[in-house]
């Protein structure tokens, strides 16, 4: 085994007469505030900033709803209630549109038009594409739109329920109503499943709370009745 010495540490000189000594080098202590400055520095990214114009608007209304200006007609379009991505593409080839364009840059003819096509949709467009096929009052298919959609919505669920259906029971008691599966999934409240111990504890305590009220004046009755009886029987004992 052959042991390599160790390299001699050099040792600082004395300094000689005359000379002055070396000043000592301080270290900068960073401050809170200066070592969070550097760090957002870091952090921050340059956002290129898009300039669509003067004329651009970048809230754009459309059958009750706030359009994005900045996203393209295709995808805007989806923000409005019952228009997915294939109904928004049927849409704007009836208008003979860009796909691409953006929200912001049509001008109010193309808007007027865009507004013209989506409410004279349902008398141009095929049953197949329309989202309420046989409509249970009129019979014949629509394709409803915006907040209207949400009435009906709710509409049908309250028919369900009026009708004691096997959906509307499940509406009503707050279950799943497609057939999932309740033993691990969603339950939540006191309406699913079996209510539980602690529930049940909570309810006793103020049904008895509310009903101790009415057991003390029944008490003070009884008392009452007791005392006027035993009253009674002393008067007749003595006569």
């Amino acid at each position: 085994m052959t042991i390599t010495p160790e390299p001699d540490k050099k040792e600082k000189e004395p300094p000689k007469e005359g000379e002055k000594p070396e000043p000592k080098r301080e270290k900068k202590k960073k401050g809170k505030d200066e070592g969070k400055d550097e760090e957002k520095e870091k952090k921050e990214i340059k956002v290129k900033r898009v300039d669509y114009g003067p004329d651009f608007k970048h809230i754009v209304r459309l059958l009750n709803t706030d359009l994005d200006g900045t996203r393209p007609l295709h995808l805007g379009l989806t923000a409005i209630p019952g228009i997915g991505n294939r109904i928004s593409r049927i849409v704007i080839n009836m208008a003979r549109l860009d796909f691409k364009k953006r929200v912001g840059l049509l001008s109010d003819a193309e808007l007027s038009s865009l507004d013209g096509v989506l409410k004279s949709f349902t008398d141009n467009a095929p049953d197949f594409i329309m989202n309420r096929q046989g409509d249970p009052e009129s019979g014949r298919s629509m394709h409803v739109l915006g907040t209207d959609l949400e009435i009906l919505h709710t509409y049908d669920i309250n028919m369900m329920k009026k009708m004691r259906s096997y959906k509307g029971v499940r509406h009503e008691s707050g279950h799943k109503v497609r057939g999932q599966r309740t033993k691990s999934n969603g339950r939540k409240g006191l309406a699913l499943g079996v209510i539980r111990q602690k529930a049940i504890a909570d309810a006793k305590a103020k049904a008895e709370a509310e009903s101790g009220g009415a057991k003390t004046e029944a008490k003070a009755e009884e008392k009452k009745t007791e005392e006027k009886k035993t009253e009674e029987k002393k008067t007749e004992e003595k006569k």
